[in-house]
């Protein structure tokens, strides 16, 4: 076999885009952006925390092949910014060390199982799988090189991301380390518009609190009482 010279290697192509839709529903797609926008939102101020949504992550240079677009991922030890796709020999080496899964309908189990076999063998620490539909999550650790299942969910706190899944109210809450949990947004708004009419109603009190103060100065001085003393 013929090995590849570094200027066989600069005319490989990794396409950006692998022709595959993001999501298969609204559900789908609803989960895969609040989880990559809450889990860029936990590391903003974080400048070598990478968190990308659905892009595609080429594990081997030379082999374009090797790749998968996870629906989420977050890389510690890499800056932030933009990339078309992660190119991980590009990267200082460094593979994702969370990524999250969500099923939809349209996901067979062995293209799961692809997926499984690339993230155990490309180094993933963690390895999240969420059906919505089912409100199913699974989750998986490395452990002695491995990627082995964590047997309960409900309550599991990520080691790298300090972040904690609740499932006991039928649903999935996923809780930041400061006891917040990832918001949509739609909820973002909502909260945001809560804080403006807050914002607004503070703001009215104070200037009827500073109309009544100037009302009572002013009768004072009419009774030739100093309103300073």
């Amino acid at each position: 076999m013929k090995t590849q010279t570094p200027a066989d290697l600069d005319q490989i192509l990794y396409p950006d885009d692998d022709g595959l839709p993001m999501s298969d529903n609204t559900r789908q797609f609803q989960w895969i952006v609040t989880l990559q926008g809450n889990l860029d939102a936990l590391y903003r101020d974080n400048p070598d925390v990478f968190v990308a949504g659905n892009l595609l992550w080429y594990a081997v240079e030379g082999q374009p092949t090797v790749r998968r677009a996870p629906d989420a991922m977050v890389v510690f030890g890499r800056p932030k910014g933009y990339r078309g796709s992660y190119l991980q020999w590009k990267e200082d080496g460094i593979a994702p060390q969370v990524v999250f899964e969500v099923l939809s309908p349209g996901n067979e189990e062995a293209e799961m199982d692809r997926k499984f076999a690339f993230y155990d063998a490309y180094g993933v620490e963690e390895y999240y799988l969420f059906d919505p539909d089912a409100i199913e999550l699974s989750g998986w650790r490395r452990h002695l090189g491995r990627l082995q299942p964590i047997l309960q969910m409900d309550g599991w706190v990520s080691p790298q991301l300090g972040i904690r899944f609740d499932l006991s109210r039928d649903e999935l809450i996923v809780i930041r380390p400061d006891n917040t949990p990832f918001f949509t947004f739609l909820e973002l708004d909502e909260l945001q518009k809560q804080a403006l009419r807050q914002a607004d109603e503070a703001r009215r009190q104070a200037n009827q609190e500073r109309e009544r103060a100037d009302r009572l100065a002013a009768m004072l001085r009419a009774l030739g009482v100093d309103p300073g003393t």
